[in-house]
């Protein structure tokens, strides 16, 4: 079982990805905006991030950098921005995967991100 921080500021994507994550037997924190996400990442220890790229006026990059500086956390991109994402970003997330996520895909790439 993984610690994961789920990120995004759409309520019905959040608890979606929430109850997948948690139905494959991980414990999941959630959070709507970036500023947010960042604090519990400096607060508590997650082995992985899923993030939305748009949150509101908010970017999902400041949550990449975040979970990428000192440990290094996979970090999963789950958004309609995808090419705007991976273009943007230094560093990189480990993947990117276009809405709406597959829960099979999501679980399968989340299992791998943590071997």
């Amino acid at each position: 079982m993984a610690n994961i921080l789920c990120v995004d500021d759409e309520p019905a994507a959040v608890a979606l990805k929430k109850t997948i994550l948690e139905r494959a037997g991980h414990s999941v924190t959630t959070s709507s905006s970036a500023n947010e996400a960042i604090a519990l990442l400096q607060r508590d220890a997650f082995d992985a991030v899923v993030t939305d790229w748009k949150l509101g006026e908010e970017s999902g990059r400041q949550i990449l950098l975040a979970a990428k500086s000192g440990v290094q956390v996979p970090v999963v991109v789950v958004s309609g921005y995808c090419t705007e994402a991976f273009r943007a970003a230094k560093p990189q997330a480990d993947i990117y995967l276009e809405k709406p996520v597959d829960a099979t895909e999501l679980i399968a790439i989340i299992s791998a991100l943590l071997n």
